[in-house]
Parts: C-alpha cells; structure tokens; sequence
C-alpha cells in the first residue's frame, strides 16, 4: 500500500501571527479520512510570528515532539522545564497525566518555522516527562539519524510508544534505501526541499504512508529534509 498526502490538500489556518497547515484533522480542521496514521495523529507545520506564540494551555495522554526547521521556539512547562528549541535540537514531551506548557517565537524580529507532531502513548497515565537533544548534522547528512524512539537507542529521545523517529537531510543527487521490516508501517514527511520516494515526486510538506513494502529509496533532486516515522 502506498499513499501520498500532498501539502496543498491539508487543513490550513492562518491567524496572522500563526500560519498552520494540518497534515491530519485538528483544532477547526475536521478531515473524517485523516484522523492519523497508526500511532501518529497530528503533524502541524507552522509558522509562528516574531514575539508570538501560543500561550500557557493543558494538554494529557500525548507524546508531542517538537522539531524546529527555522528560528527558535521557546518552551516553558509546569514541570519546570524552560528551554529554547533551534535547528538540529528535538524535544519530546510527554504530557501523561496532565501538563500545562507555553510555545513562544524566541525572536522579536524573524518568524519560527517547526513541526509539531503528537504521537498516542502506548497507554495512558504516564508521568508527565520532557527531554530535548541536539544531534550532530553530519550523523543525518544522507543517512538516517534516529532521533526517538521507545528505548532511548543511540542517544536518542524516548518515546512511549513502539515508533522510531528518524531525520535526514539529503543533498542533491544523494540515493538512500530503506528496508521496512514486515509488519510494520511508514511515513515519510517532506520538510524542506523535493525528492523522489518509493517513485512519487514529493516536495516539502509532502507525507508518503507505506505499508506491506519491503524498502523504501529516497532519490533527492535538488536536496531535501525528511523525517521518517517507523510504526507499529
């Protein structure tokens, strides 16, 4: 099974100092034939103002990775966690049994470009968590760099579900293949840039669902960022 998202047929908002587009249903965007894809429920590719952002609101029962293209996002929660979130860092929070946690454009003067992305705990009731990593360019420079995943494997952030999270940044003319393990699912996300995958010409904001496929090749064109979703 093969599926391809296109970035112009997602849910869009835009209320000015926040410019959204919703991969899967959310918030006013209700999309009865994208409700998620396995255990992953939201990808939201927003664009935050200079000196805006979202203020201090609850969320509970959801892991929320934050992955930051452009600029910087500032993160306050009620656990004590304040942090500063920039190209090449990701944060996973984990909001369990009740978090209450603020997003704001750390800059007064250029926009914040990121991802949000929620992904279904393996079960509810988790203590509330946070963790955020920086991970090296060139370990993800046309290859894949795990980013998350359920054990923390390699460095990475831990996630409580059986998902690996992984990033890579393609130049031009780079070739990766992928082996998909049976049983299992993907999703490709196109961050920035364009490519080819599993022979579908995707560019950013693109997403590519898989299933039952044995490997993926990603072909870039002119370059590319993607991160890569393995699922249960």
């Amino acid at each position: 099974m093969k599926y391809v998202r296109k970035a112009a047929d997602r849910g869009h908002s835009n209320h000015g100092w926040l410019d959204s587009w919703h991969t899967f249903s959310f918030a006013d965007y209700h999309d009865p034939g994208h409700m998620g894809f396995r255990a992953l429920r939201v990808i939201n590719d927003d664009r935050v103002a200079p000196g805006a952002g979202f203020g201090t609101h609850p969320h509970r029962d959801m892991e929320i990775v934050s992955y930051v293209v452009n600029g910087g996002l500032e993160h306050k929660d009620s656990i004590g966690t304040g942090s500063v979130i920039r190209p090449g860092e990701v944060q996973r929070m984990s909001a369990g049994t009740g978090i209450r946690h603020s997003e704001y454009n750390a800059s007064r003067q250029d926009p914040v470009h990121f991802l949000q992305i929620w992904i279904l705990p393996e079960r509810g009731g988790l203590e509330p968590g946070y963790e955020q990593k920086a991970f090296v360019p060139a370990e993800r420079t046309d290859r894949l760099r795990l980013v998350a995943d359920r054990h923390g494997t390699d460095g990475a952030l831990t996630i409580h579900q059986d998902v690996r999270l992984y990033a890579s940044t393609l130049t031009p003319g780079a070739t990766l293949d992928v082996p998909l393990a049976a049983g299992r699912y993907a999703w490709l996300q196109v961050v920035t840039g364009s490519l080819q995958a599993a022979g579908e010409s995707l560019a950013a904001g693109d997403g590519l669902a898989l299933a039952e496929e044995a490997s993926l090749r990603l072909e870039s064109t002119a370059g590319a960022e993607v991160l890569l979703f393995d699922l249960a």
